[in-house]
């Protein structure tokens, strides 16, 4: 799958998603699910442990994005950090329908995702149980 994803996405977007998921597999012990994606996305990489979603890669022709999905309490832990977020990320969430089961945050994977940020939204869904 990797040989794929890396003939998909550009060199800017696969370095994103690689320093992403270099900084969750050293913060999260959890499993990592390759898949095919559904719709129009070729690819699903999923950070799963315990029955529980952490967050999941999907990625497609020139682009890719990572969905981390927020229920009541995380909403409102959300809340919580939401003033050391970047005005981009707050905006995605505002702009994010609150579903049934929760809010859906697709966010594409570009030179401005700020690593650190997303490692705060991964935090609020679950603690890093690495060192």
């Amino acid at each position: 799958m990797k040989d794929q994803l890396a003939a998909l996405l550009p060199e800017q977007t696969l370095s994103v998603w690689n320093r992403l998921t270099t900084a969750i597999d050293a913060l999260y012990d959890v499993d990592r699910l390759w898949d095919k994606g559904f719709r129009d996305w070729k690819i699903e990489y999923k950070y799963r442990r315990g029955g529980k979603t952490l967050c999941t890669f999907y990625a497609r022709e020139d682009t890719a994005v990572i969905l981390i999905t927020y229920g009541k309490a995380e909403r409102e832990k959300f809340e919580g950090i939401r003033a050391s977020l970047s005005i981009s990320l707050q905006d995605l969430y505002d702009r994010t329908d609150t579903l049934h089961d929760g809010k859906w945050l697709w966010i594409p994977l570009d030179e401005q995702l700020s690593i650190e940020e997303i490692l705060a939204m991964l935090r609020i869904k679950r603690r890093p149980n690495r060192k």
